[in-house]
């Protein structure tokens, strides 16, 4: 239905091979995207390189985006390297163990300004970064939950924080419509991914997600990324500021 062939893609936010990123990382891949994917620290490298050798990333390398410079120096790269970039994806969260499993109301206020700068505040400074580089259009990317816009057991302040990236989706979509350039958010179910174990009660939050869709299935990151994918694409050039489910219909039960 379409190809990507050509387009430059800098994926964040791949970890191992259950990732979210990773997913969008093979589908964008497949459909002739070229790839730049960057890992959090040493510790994660010998994870994620052979993982982007694996796809013939042209650019990788390091990004922790609570690093000055870091974010910066990946961008300047990119503009070295290929002089332009199509899409983005931003598939990072992060919030304190003893604030996210707390209640909402018992956040520290360190804690909340952590989760915000790297869940939501990073994302709008790639964007600001990226904006440049797509001279022609382009899109950026994001991953939420459903636990934005309801109240999901356990998920605690990691809701609020993801409402935040969705209304930033929104408001970045309104003032780049005019460039070109589409912003989006991913909101798959419940996966079981290295950063969502760090969720109280996960398992049984995936157990509930197959009872509860009516298709019985959770999403699988290669669901997430076949819609990465097709968001990349000029088939979707006129989507913009979406979030779109990709949970076999969680997300409209009761």
């Amino acid at each position: 239905m379409f190809s990507l062939a050509g387009r430059k893609a800098l994926i964040v936010g791949v970890a191992n091979r259950d990732s979210i990123a990773w997913g969008c990382a093979r589908a964008l891949r497949a459909q002739g995207a070229d790839l730049a994917v960057t890992w959090l620290n040493d510790k994660a490298r010998k994870h994620v390189e052979p993982l982007a050798q694996e796809l013939e990333a042209e650019i990788v390398g390091p990004l922790d985006v609570s690093r000055p410079g870091e974010t910066e120096e990946i961008f300047e790269r990119i503009e070295e390297r290929w002089g332009r970039l199509d899409v983005l994806l931003h598939s990072i969260a992060f919030a304190p163990k003893e604030d996210l499993h707390g209640r909402v109301v018992d956040c520290s206020a360190g804690g909340f300004a952590q989760a915000m700068d790297v869940s939501v505040h990073s994302f709008l400074r790639m964007i600001r970064l990226a904006e440049p580089l797509m001279k022609t259009g382009g899109v950026c990317l994001s991953v939420s939950f459903f636990g934005s816009s309801r109240v999901v057991r356990h998920y605690n302040m990691m809701g609020p924080v993801k409402a935040a990236l969705e209304s930033a989706t929104r408001y970045a979509a309104a003032e780049l419509g005019p460039k070109g350039i589409r912003v989006h958010a991913l909101s798959p179910g419940p996966l079981a991914t290295r950063a969502a174990s760090g969720i109280d009660h996960f398992d049984d939050l995936l157990a509930e997600a197959a009872r509860r869709a009516p298709t019985h299935q959770l999403a699988t990151i290669a669901d997430v990324g076949a819609m990465a994918a097709f968001l990349a694409s000029d088939a979707a050039r006129n989507l913009t500021g979406g979030v779109h489910d990709i949970d076999g219909g969680y997300s409209i039960t009761a």
